[in-house]
């Protein structure tokens, strides 16, 4: 016979030991805990060189491992829960606006500051100014780009466009930055003339040094501003907004000291200047085009991100045998992702059918993956169902 007294107690005994069956086919490491490890102490010379010893390599093995747990322990929440926990609606309200305001500054800001260095360019007649003026046009466009192609994207037509428009950002970047690199050349060619040719050496009066100084100095003091403020965001928009305001302090710097040296000190200095800062802006925007060419060829996603995808799919239902394969791959700025997985032979279509849809609709909602294909198997030794395309 139950003593009612421990009735309770134990139901809940079974209710856990129940629970505890149930999670049994899944991957679990609970058991596994974080380990906190003391600083160490500086190396003096190693650090001076940058050089990574043992223990920064056993360390940062070990950090590797604690961010795949984490990445984990995200999985199960999703699995337990059905969602990813995260701000309130009216706390993701208010960082939105926050962020918005944020980028309209920023645009605002860059329109007025280069009218500003248009005009400093104009008086001053200084290949260095206006290669300076070059990188704040780069900003002002990028920021256009940036908003027309968001606009593209969120005007979606299902029968034109069936997976969306999320290349129209990367593919504006390569155009745009192919004409800039135009235009930076141009610059460098320029500068090349004037240094190789017999002209006149460079001289400014000291009513255009004096409009020069202050509205170089102006502007970067505005631009120092907007990078504090925006790098207090954590939005990849509004700090890459941060990122071209430093940029675009320190072409301003380089650009009122080439000028200045110039004028007191030797007249080849301006093309010079004017020659550092077009190759500096054809190389950001050359790192800027390579990125973007990996988001629209399909590149790969780190094995990381597979690792988390492969530990949600087996652990999403105990009917599943094995996982056959784990693909994601770029897509604009999001993956896709294509996952093989395989059921039982004799399962129902039905409740097959509910297991991977299931899993589809799991997999959409991590904020990386823009679309996800679930297919299903009964088994795992054929060979793949997309084979590479050979050359003969």
């Amino acid at each position: 016979m139950v003593d009612p007294a421990n009735s309770g107690e134990g139901v809940e005994l079974l209710l856990a030991e129940s629970g505890e069956r149930e999670r049994s086919w899944r991957l679990n490491f609970d058991g596994y805990r974080r380990v906190e490890h003391q600083d160490t102490p500086p190396r003096g010379f190693q650090d001076c060189l940058g050089v990574l010893g043992t223990g920064d390599v056993v360390a940062e093995y070990y950090q590797q491992q604690v961010e795949m747990l984490e990445h984990f322990n995200e999985m199960d929440t999703l699995t337990d829960r059905g969602f990813l926990p995260g701000l309130s609606k009216e706390e993701r309200e208010r960082i939105a606006k926050s962020e918005t305001l944020a980028i309209r500054l920023s645009n605002i800001a860059n329109m007025v500051l280069f009218a500003a260095k248009v005009y400093a360019s104009v008086r001053s007649g200084s290949l260095a100014i206006i290669a300076s003026t070059l990188d704040s046009l780069l900003d002002l466009l990028s920021g256009f780009i940036l908003w027309f192609t968001a606009f593209s994207m969120q005007t979606q037509n299902p029968y034109q466009y069936p997976i969306g428009k999320r290349r129209m950002q990367p593919l504006g970047i390569l155009v745009f930055a192919s004409v800039m690199a135009t235009l930076g050349l141009q610059i460098i060619l320029e500068s090349m003339r004037s240094l190789i040719s017999n002209e006149d050496q460079f001289s400014l009066t000291k009513e255009q040094e004096r409009w020069v100084v202050d509205i170089m100095l102006s502007v970067t003091l505005v631009k120092l501003m907007l990078v504090v403020y925006c790098r207090s965001f954590t939005n990849e928009i509004v700090k890459a907004y941060a990122q071209d305001h430093f940029f675009d302090v320190i072409t301003n710097v380089i650009g009122l000291v080439a000028a200045l040296l110039a004028n007191y000190v030797e007249g080849w200095i301006d093309p010079v200047g004017a020659i550092i800062l077009a190759l500096y802006t054809i190389r950001t925007w050359s790192m800027t085009v390579l990125e973007n060419v990996n988001s629209l060829v399909g590149r790969s996603a780190t094995p990381e991100f597979l690792q988390k995808l492969t530990y949600l799919c087996w652990n999403h239902h105990k009917a599943i045998r094995h996982i056959d394969t784990v693909r994601a791959y770029t897509f604009g700025s999001h993956y896709f992702v294509e996952v093989d997985i395989v059921l039982p032979s004799e399962m129902p279509l039905r409740e097959a059918h509910d297991i991977g849809e299931a899993l589809q609709e799991k997999l959409e909602q991590l904020p990386e993956i823009e679309r996800a294909f679930v297919h299903l198997d009964y088994e795992f030794t054929h060979r793949p169902e997309h084979a590479q395309a050979h050359d003969t």
